[in-house]
């Protein structure tokens, strides 16, 4: 029967399916129920090989535990389910349906069901991370990175608490995002990394494989390598929850980091402001009753999802809970871990998509810099004050500021006329004058500063990431 995306409960499975069709298949392929049994059926396999090459079991079985695992199937598991009560026996019955009476004991021989369970979800999140998250977090770093670049010496008045600071660059703006969002790609790939697996049995005391092997961690070792996977220095029946609980701080400090992104590109959209502009498809419209909007609903659409994620670390951090060496008040929460993967992916797909298009409108950017100037050359004024010997320059200028208000004037032309401040006119430098009469030469280092973090993420991006753009 053709699947109805529209009887789904999740939104992710109709509306967010609906505008990322490619990409949730692509995460279907490691996320989905369907990938999470092969990847159980994969630990399952990979133990009765390396029970073969221990010489447990003939290499024959092996092989055929191996097909078996290849043939079966989620509903076939799920259909078991309905008789066993348990997930991961109703698996170890499919696949022993599938081999010789010979090959049916080495089946699962040694194994708990977390053993299998923690450490396909490694697998899982490893791979995905691998393949799908981190290839596109490096795709936004790099946009971030060559509009940083492109930008370093365009004026752009600084803001703090909403109003007008002092002068910045939008290349410095925006290496902010690089040097925030580098710093937890990074932090993504070393927890990835660090995701362990597990076949330590049910207490975690390697009680059943001690049966067999006088160093049952060795074995543990052998099996894992076969996935890829190291083991975890220390198991109950369950991998030690910090580890998962690391890659979902990683994942959502990610989130939050998009989100912060994208309210404040959201807000240089603003009527007032204008610096920055969201692409209008033909035929989009931005309102039901007002034909003349233009939303930037693309931004305010990742800080919304953000706000539905972000909450879920929580729960993360109520299954580090679990009743001496195990219980079960994990088993449904932790189901939907790989709804966080999606949702961020999805954001960090819609970023690419759209930052692709984001114009910069350099004429309002200015007229907000030369508006912002006439007022933030109150700090450079105030600080060579002080340094020539003004007993107190804050003040002084705060009252200027004060007059420059209530008189509409500009602060540059109030101290044309003002007595005490001649006293001290003759005493700056020719650049501490340029300075205050020239805002746009009162850049600090901005330009230096964007390059060094533009320069060090390229190159880290790499490290970090070394495949395919």
């Amino acid at each position: 029967m053709e699947r109805d995306m529209f009887a789904s409960l999740s939104p992710l499975d109709h509306r967010y399916w609906e505008a990322n069709q490619d990409l949730f298949t692509e995460l279907s392929s490691y996320l989905s129920e369907n990938a999470y049994t092969k990847y159980q059926l994969k630990v399952e396999a990979a133990l009765v090989r390396a029970l073969a090459e221990r010489g447990v079991c003939p290499s024959q079985v092996a092989e055929e535990v191996e097909g078996a695992c290849a043939a079966v199937q989620p509903n076939d598991v799920y259909a078991e389910e309905r008789i066993t009560r348990h997930n991961i026996r109703a698996l170890v019955n499919q696949i022993r349906e599938r081999v010789s009476d010979e090959a049916k004991p080495f089946v699962h021989l040694t194994a708990t069901s977390a053993d299998i369970m923690d450490t396909a979800r490694a697998l899982q999140y490893k791979d995905v991370t691998d393949a799908v998250l981190l290839p596109l977090l490096k795709k936004l770093m790099q946009w971030l990175i060559q509009m940083a670049t492109a930008h370093k010496h365009t004026p752009q008045i600084g803001r703090t608490h909403g109003q007008h600071a002092v002068p910045i660059t939008f290349g410095f703006y925006l290496s902010e995002y690089v040097s925030r969002l580098g710093g937890r790609v990074a932090q993504l790939a070393r927890a990835r990394e660090r995701l362990p697996g597990k076949l330590a049995g049910a207490v975690g005391a390697y009680n059943a494989g001690a049966l067999f092997f006088p160093d049952p961690e060795v074995f543990e070792s052998e099996v894992l390598a076969q996935l890829g996977l190291r083991p975890a220095p220390y198991s109950t029946q369950v991998v030690e929850p910090e580890y998962l609980l690391d890659f979902v701080h990683a994942l959502v400090s990610t989130f939050g980091v998009l989100a912060n992104f994208s309210d404040d590109i959201r807000h240089l959209q603003r009527s007032e402001i204008g610096e920055v502009g969201e692409a209008f498809e033909p035929g989009q419209v931005g309102s039901s009753t007002m034909p003349h909007k233009r939303n930037p609903w693309n931004f305010e659409h990742v800080k919304s999802m953000w706000k539905e994620f972000m909450p879920r670390i929580t729960t993360v951090y109520l299954d580090q809970i679990s009743e001496h060496q195990r219980d079960l008040t994990n088993s449904a929460s932790s189901r939907f871990v790989p709804e966080i993967v999606v949702g961020l992916a999805a954001c960090v797909n819609r970023l690419v998509k759209v930052c692709g298009r984001l114009s910069v409108d350099s004429e309002n950017m200015a007229r907000n810099f030369t508006v912002g100037a006439k007022r933030a050359v109150a700090e450079p004024l105030y600080i060579v004050l002080a340094a020539v010997g003004h007993p107190d320059a804050h003040e002084f200028v705060k009252q200027l500021t004060l007059q420059a208000d209530a008189t509409n004037q500009d602060l540059l032309s109030l101290l044309e006329d003002n007595p005490e401040m001649r006293l001290y006119w003759d005493k700056l430098s020719d650049t501490q004058k340029e300075v205050i009469a020239d805002p746009t030469r009162y850049l600090g280092i901005a330009a230096r500063k964007t390059e060094q973090v533009c320069q060090y993420w390229q190159a880290a991006l790499a490290d970090v990431w070394p495949g395919k753009s």
